[in-house]
Parts: structure tokens; sequence; C-alpha cells
């Protein structure tokens, strides 16, 4: 199975714009005001930063796994051992994933449909890209469905312009401060940095290092448009009134109305933004049954699948409602926990133990 370095683009652009659009503004905003789109400037450089760092951990051994990498640099148990935090990462976010994305297609389009019949239909779509696939259907998916995501936020951008309000960002910095505007940068640096998953996918491309270039762009891309779709949503509803909106840029779409003929488009907004999270659940299904195969030595990791699938379902159903999958997961494992530790400790330490071992075998030789 190959990917090229512009899947790999579109892979990782995809995956993050949906969610980060979603899920990241809200608590952004409520933290530091007007200045929130301050805070996205810093975590785009952050979410760069993890990228960049996850690559360079990866092409030290371009053609392996994180799994398989991970006991070569450490030794096989410690190895072993070190990649159990991502098991746990990888399987508890797709539960949380399709949680939050089958309730907002609930609340949006199916209003009378049992919430367990969307969950099981989203999870067959994704079980069965992996299954006839794999990473390869993927990034070919991602390659249509990526542009029409960018496409959709940039003409939501466009057709809000005329309802912006540029007082309502002012004034600058003062109001906030920078202890703000860093925390109010750390649920988005938490979703830019999924992209530590070119850890697990990197040894799939056919030009590893022009890879972790186009992931870091994929990254860059996403932060730029972000931190623009956060000030318009600024300019649009004010700080105050978005800091209390669940989906400030799903309002931003509903807002949408030129001259009384164009109405109605965040429906399209949500159809669009399904393809997101359909790329995202099946990047996860891929990296989590491919790395718990290779990690238990079974041959067909398509024989985990279902394996995964079953835990899916069962952890999106632990949550009595949304707001926990959201907010409580955000708050005591997302950003204490994957964060520090899966997003930036583990793979700072891989790259520093990996370049010390690879100076000190090339010294001997």
């Amino acid at each position: 199975m190959k990917i090229s370095k512009y899947q790999i683009f579109w892979m990782i652009a995809s995956l993050e714009i949906g969610m980060v659009l979603l899920l990241t503004q809200s608590p952004a905003i409520e933290e530091a005001k007007q200045d929130a789109w301050i805070s996205f400037v810093f975590a785009g450089l952050a979410g760069i930063g993890i990228t960049f760092a996850a690559g360079k951990l990866s092409l030290l051994y371009p053609n392996q796994t994180f799994i398989q990498y991970s006991q070569i640099i450490l030794g096989k148990w410690l190895g072993r051992i070190i990649v159990i935090p991502y098991f746990i990462h990888w399987l508890s976010v797709i539960g949380v994933i399709f949680r939050q994305s089958s309730e907002i297609i609930q609340m949006t389009l199916f209003t009378r449909t049992p919430l367990f019949i969307l969950i099981v239909l989203l999870l067959l779509l994704v079980i069965y890209v992996n299954c006839i696939g794999g990473i390869e259907g993927i990034g070919r998916c991602s390659e249509i469905m990526g542009p029409l995501i960018f496409l959709m936020v940039i003409i939501t951008l466009f057709l809000n312009f005329n309802n912006i309000e540029w007082d309502k960002i002012l004034p600058v910095y003062t109001d906030s401060g920078l202890k703000s505007i860093l925390q109010g940068g750390l649920t988005p640096v938490s979703f830019y940095g999924e992209s530590v998953l070119i850890m697990m996918l990197l040894s799939f491309t056919e030009e590893p290092k022009k890879g972790v270039t186009w992931a870091v762009w994929g990254v860059g891309v996403v932060a730029i448009l972000v931190t623009i779709s956060t000030l318009e949503i600024l300019m649009v509803f004010g700080a105050n009134l978005s800091s209390r909106l669940w989906y400030p840029f799903f309002e931003m779409a509903r807002y949408i109305s030129l001259m009384q003929f164009l109405q109605n488009i965040e429906i399209i907004v949500t159809v669009i933004w399904i393809f997101s999270i359909f790329i995202k659940l099946s990047i996860y299904l891929f990296v989590s049954s491919y790395g718990i195969a290779q990690w238990l030595n079974i041959k067909d990791w398509r024989k985990v699948i279902w394996f995964v699938a079953i835990a899916s379902i069962v952890l999106s159903l632990i949550y009595p409602n949304n707001n926990v999958a959201s907010v409580s997961y955000l708050e005591k494992y997302w950003l204490p926990f994957v964060l520090p530790i899966n997003m930036i400790g583990i793979p700072l330490l891989l790259w520093g133990i990996g370049v010390i071992r690879k100076n000190l075998k090339q010294i001997d030789e």
C-alpha cells in the first residue's frame, strides 16, 4: 500500500479542519475573547512544530511504522509498552468522534433517526473503505473530498463578508493579555497535534521526505483558514455571543442571507463537514487496526478492524450526552494527557534517543 505526498497533504488537512472548526473556536473565544484569532496563530505555529518533530522522528526509520521503530529505539519490551498510550488515545477518540458526529447529524439532518442507527451506518462506511482500499483508498477519497471541504469553508467566509464589523475585534491584546491568549490556544493545539498520526502513515508514502513537507503544509493551510474564520466569526457575532455558541462556524453559515435568494446553506456545510469526519474516522480506524495487528504480530490487519469497530460502538455509547463526550473528554483526558504525552513528550523523547543511537552507530561503523 502506497500513498503520494499530495494524498498525505489532503489526509492531514481533511482530518483536522472539520473538528477544529467545530470544537475549538468557542473555548478559545471564551478564554481570549476578541483576541482568540491570535490564539489560533500561536496554535498553528505549535501544530506545525509538532508535525515537524513527528515527521523527523519517522524519517529516522522511513520504511517502518511507529509501532516498529519504537522497539528499535527503546528495545523490544519498553518499545511495546510506550505505544500503549496511543492505542488508548486512538480507540477513545474514535468513540468520541462517532458520538459527536452522529449527534450533530441527528440534530441537523435526521432528527427522528435513533442515534445508534446513525453510529452504525457511519461505522459501516468507514469499515468499507478500510477493508476495500486500505490506506490507498482513504488517500484517494481525501483527494476528492479535501478540495470540496476547503471550497465550502472559503465560500462560507466569502458570503459572510458583508456581515462583518471590524470594530468588534478591538481593542487588540489589551483586554486579554498573553496568558489568556496562550490558554485560548491550548484546545486548537491539541487538535492540530493529531498530525502525529504521520508516525504511522509516513512508511506508506512513496517519498517520505516530501511527505513530511506536505504534512506540515497541510497543518499550515488549515491553521491559516481557521484563523481567518475565527477572525470573521468575531467580526460577525462579537466575542460575547461567539463564546456562548456551541458551533460558531456552523452558526455563521446559517447567518448567510444573500438578497433573500441564497439561504440555509448550513445543510451543505453539514454534508461537507461529514466528509471531513469520514476521512478522520477512516484514518483512525486504519491506524488503530494496523497498529494493533503489528503489536500483536497478526499478519492480516483487516481482521483487527472488527475488534476496533465493536470497541468504537461501545465507547461511543458510554457517554450519556454530547456535552460529556465533548467537554469532559477534552478537559479530563485530551488536554492533560494526550497533548503533553502523546503529541509532544513521547515523539520528542524518541526523536532524541533515535538521533543519538543513529550517531553512535555511525561512529562505530
